[in-house]
Order: C-alpha cells, then structure tokens, then sequence
C-alpha cells in the first residue's frame, strides 16, 4: 500500500507528494522553499542546501523517522562550484557513520527561478 506523507514542503503549485511511503520504505524530495512563506530562501547555496536538508527533516519526522533513516540521497546542483559550500552544509547534518550513499549531479537548471539545488532521497524505516 502506497501512502502521501502531508508536510508542507512539497511546492503547492506543483502535482507532486511532499513523501510517499510504501511499508517501511519512504521517497522523498525536497527544495530550498521556506515552508512557511512559500519562498525560495535567500543566501546562496550554503542557505539553500540548509533548507533543503531542513525540509527533508520534516517530512523523515512526519513519518516517524531521522536523517539517520536515509540510505540515498541524490543532490542537483546548478553550478558545480557550488559543490564546497552544499558539503560544508551536508557534513553538519551528517556526522556518523554510515552515511548515506549519494550521487551529486550538476544540472542546466531546476524548475524553480532561484533554485541552486534540490535533493530526493530514499529512506528505511524501523
């Protein structure tokens, strides 16, 4: 059985599921949208990568899991030179090991103006 986890963080104006859980599997994507103000945060990659991963934390919450639940993450950036600062932020949230498996992928552009990065992953929960 399939089931939409209902966060907040899933962009309204766009036909997709904040999270969707099939047993003690969970999809997730999230983006650099303040889910309180609907706007892309400002500050630059550091900002947007922190949200990302902030949001990502909500959704794993509103299904009973952590950060720690997560076996993959994929990372779309829009500038590879972007990459040192999306880690700099990655490594405060993830500290122990064993870390997620993750894929970093530079794209043309994401479909949100202002966008410079967007993450999905896959989570295991107990």
């Amino acid at each position: 059985m399939i089931e939409r986890i209902e966060t907040g963080i899933a962009p309204s104006s766009a036909p997709i599921s904040d999270a969707v859980r099939a047993g003690r599997h969970l999809w997730l994507v999230a983006i650099a949208e303040d889910p309180e103000s609907g706007k892309i945060v400002a500050g630059g990659i550091e900002a947007q990568a922190r949200r990302c991963i902030q949001n990502l934390e909500i959704a794993l919450h509103a299904a009973g899991g952590t950060l720690r639940n997560l076996v993959m993450v994929q990372i779309f950036l829009v500038d590879s030179a972007d990459a040192a600062g999306m880690n700099a932020v990655y490594r405060e949230y993830f500290t122990e090991q064993p870390f997620p498996v993750r894929a970093t992928v530079v794209v043309k552009e994401l479909l949100a103006r202002g966008l410079r990065i967007e993450i999905t992953a896959t989570a295991v929960l107990d």
